[in-house]
């Protein structure tokens, strides 16, 4: 009766330490060391009835050996299994970042574009032979591969962070591209005939408060000048744009890009009207009298 009881014991030990293997738990929890012992110790007792109780000291003993050390061999071997499960996961989580990167076709602006497995993958392939490996191979195999686990983690988040910055920059660079082909179509509406009059009235209307009269007369004038045609150039005389300013390169002091721009020729026409004219329809009276203003 007395053997029965202890191999009994033995063998609910046995199951004890696989079911903790398989938990994946990568830390020995002392309540549950303490559970473990105090729940063997009541199965004992109900099986092998106060004629055991010699026996308990030695099942509380055991317990504690799988896990504490006392019996290195045997935590080293369940530590080994789940280092291989974390290693495992961080080699599977490296892989698809990698391969998504390298979908993606981005360019990680010279950071590492992959992980590097291979020393952990062969160090898992190592651990996974463990019964024929002495127990210091087993227990530095093991550093290794916890070691491995790390830099793998470390450089998949490395390879994540470039992977967002690509995206980043990608993005922003659409947005650049779409925002100054948005900004070249209103350069180009703006610089039609059709464009450049409706510029020319809102800005004689909110900078000179000049009404629909006043816009009148400027028609007629740049109509004659340059028929609303900021390449206008006048190759006798080198009067240039819509308001045929001579040179063309005063039309500078309104802005730098004078030559492609009809609204900047604009603001300088109506600046040029003003201050000699006062007025457009002044303006173009006197162009009336002498073919120039």
């Amino acid at each position: 009766m007395l053997h029965d009881s202890r191999a009994l014991r033995r063998a609910s030990d046995a199951a004890s330490a696989r079911a903790s293997v398989n938990s994946r738990r990568s830390r020995w929890i002392l309540g549950s060391v303490t559970g473990g012992v105090i729940g063997l110790a009541l199965t004992a007792g109900i099986v092998a009835a106060p004629a055991a109780g010699a026996e308990l000291p030695d099942t509380v003993d055991h317990v504690t050996a799988l896990v504490t050390g006392s019996d290195p061999l045997h935590k080293t071997v369940d530590d080994s299994a789940i280092t291989i499960k974390l290693a495992k996961d961080a080699i599977a989580a490296a892989d698809a970042k990698t391969a998504e990167v390298a979908g993606s076709g981005l360019d990680l602006a010279g950071a590492p574009a992959a992980v590097e497995t291979q020393d952990l993958t062969a160090w898992i392939g190592q651990l996974g032979d463990r019964d024929s490996l002495s127990d210091r191979e087993l227990t530095s195999l093991t550093a290794y591969t916890v070691t491995g686990t790390e830099a793998v983690v470390a450089e998949t988040a490395a390879l994540q962070a470039s992977y967002d910055a690509a995206q980043q920059a990608k993005a922003a660079a659409e947005q650049a591209a779409a925002e100054a082909a948005a900004a070249a179509e209103a350069l180009a509406q703006a610089n039609t005939v059709d464009g450049a009059k409706a510029t020319a009235r809102s800005m004689a209307s909110s900078q000179y408060g000049w009404g629909d009269d006043q816009f009148s007369c400027l028609n007629s004038l740049w109509t004659k000048e340059s028929g609303w045609n900021y390449k206008a150039y006048n190759a006798s005389g080198g009067a240039t744009g819509i308001p045929q300013a001579l040179p063309g390169s005063k039309m500078a002091s309104a802005g730098s890009d004078w030559q492609t721009n009809a609204a900047t020729q604009i603001s300088w026409g109506l600046g040029y009207i003003s201050s000699v004219y006062g007025t457009p329809c002044s303006a173009w009276g006197h162009s009336q009298a002498t073919n120039w203003y």
